[in-house]
């Protein structure tokens, strides 16, 4: 049994004390086979042996889809909307809820006399996709009661002295606050309204991950290197992946470099060491992520392409769905499935990243395209070449309904991966021979 699981076989035994230890391994290990997220899985397991166990689930663990979960929070704000569905006019109450995990956004479809500062307890709620995250669903099929002030945080400790590490951020989030490193920063001008504003983009860093920030406020004498604590950012969602923006609402003061702090710019700038693929398949994004594997398919739209010249979409026919017909620009680029024995994710590679891994330019595959008078003839040396390849990845990834992607920054072949992978075997029956 992977260690890793072994405090959610412990939690499932004293849940459920009727059923055996053995049964209950023998049913999460098949459900995280079949890629079911660690969280569905444990509730698909008390649903099963409990039907009467409550549903009961934490901020931080929301993701689209959920439905009849449980749920108690603090509401933080609430207003009162006129939205029109299905062309007739209806209110409706929208707000933050948080808990001791996080906070986020719900929809009460119905007048339930909910104001800021309630302590409340749903039961049959659910979930949906909303603006890139999970959104809490109920109204009068719910049902809602009264907590005790002490069962939950008050509202302003919610929303700006709890702090999260990085990599504890989740879609759901709408506020986050945190001790950080700046790694990156670097100013921006945009247009907002009309009017040129500059803003303050970068890469913020701590011992569990990276995230990207855009700060709408001026951020003094801070500068790359400093560590900063700020509480009340908000959260926003690109595909999956978080982003910290500070606003007008966000407190932000600088910590002294002093402090005994676990992570310093030298440990955060280090190469990213490799993370199984499995732990992308659990996320909704990652940033900054190193992943390892083998090349087990290049994918169809791999080789010579053409781009729209105004959007930079890939063109069909040297039409473009946004522009109609333009005069195209070449590119190259690798879509591929790269596999690690723990999952696999779809890896896409550039221009410059496909010619270092392809070992062919641009150039050269033009001319292969030249000779042969086939468009594919570029794609099926790429399989020849790559398939098999053991490769390793840097960059940010994402997921969608057909999978996880990572669009790589940059990616090699690991040194001396061979051996490593030989040592590491042989510990490993070396450990089982001892046992």
């Amino acid at each position: 049994m992977d260690d890793k699981i072994a405090p959610h076989i412990d939690e499932l035994t004293m849940a459920l004390g009727n059923i055996d230890r053995e049964e209950i391994i023998k049913e999460l290990e098949k459900l995280l086979k079949y890629r079911v997220p660690l969280d569905e899985a444990k509730r698909m397991i008390k649903s099963k042996y409990d039907p009467d166990s409550s549903n009961m689930i934490k901020v931080k663990d929301l993701s689209p889809g959920l439905n009849s979960i449980e749920i108690r929070g603090r509401i933080i704000d609430i207003v009162e909307k006129t939205v029109s569905i299905q062309g007739e006019q209806k209110t409706i109450f929208s707000g933050t809820l948080g808990d001791e995990t996080g906070i986020c956004s719900f929809t009460c479809w119905d007048d339930m006399s909910l104001k800021p500062g309630d302590a409340i307890r749903i039961k049959n709620a659910y979930t949906r996709l909303w603006n890139n995250r999970p959104e809490l669903y109920f109204g009068k099929r719910s049902t809602i009661s009264s907590l005790q002030e002490a069962d939950l945080p008050g509202a302003e400790e919610m929303s700006h002295s709890h702090l999260k590490k990085l990599g504890d951020i989740v879609p759901a989030d709408v506020l986050a606050s945190s001790v950080v490193l700046i790694t990156e920063m670097y100013h921006r001008d945009i247009m907002l309204k009309g009017k040129e504003v500059t803003v303050v983009e970068g890469v913020l860093a701590d011992e569990t991950g990276k995230l990207p920030f855009t700060s709408w406020v001026a951020l003094g004498d801070t500068d790359i290197g400093d560590y900063i604590r700020f509480e009340g950012a908000s959260v926003r969602i690109f595909r999956g992946l978080p982003s910290i923006n500070f606003t007008d609402a966000t407190t932000i003061e600088n910590v002294s470099d002093e402090a005994d702090f676990s992570f310093t710019m030298e440990s955060v700038s280090n190469s990213v060491s490799p993370v199984p693929i499995e732990n992308l398949l659990e996320k909704e994004g990652m940033f900054d992520v190193t992943v390892s594997g083998n090349i087990i398919s290049v994918r169809s739209g791999s080789g010579l392409i053409e781009r729209c010249p105004k959007c930079n979409r890939v063109t069909q026919k040297s039409s473009c769905r946004s522009h109609g017909d333009v005069e195209c620009l070449t590119d190259m680029r690798i879509k591929a499935i790269l596999d690690d024995g723990t999952g696999a994710v779809h890896l896409m590679l550039n221009r410059e990243l496909s010619e270092a891994v392809y070992g062919k330019s641009m150039h050269d595959a033009e001319k292969m395209v030249k000779n042969s008078l086939s468009s594919e003839v570029v794609f099926e040396d790429m399989k020849q070449v790559l398939n098999g390849k053991y490769l390793a990845a840097r960059g940010n990834s994402s997921k969608n309904e057909f999978g996880v992607s990572l669009v790589a920054r940059s990616v090699w072949v690991p040194e001396n991966d061979v051996d490593s992978c030989i040592n590491e075997l042989l510990e490993k029956m070396d450990a089982g021979c001892d046992e």
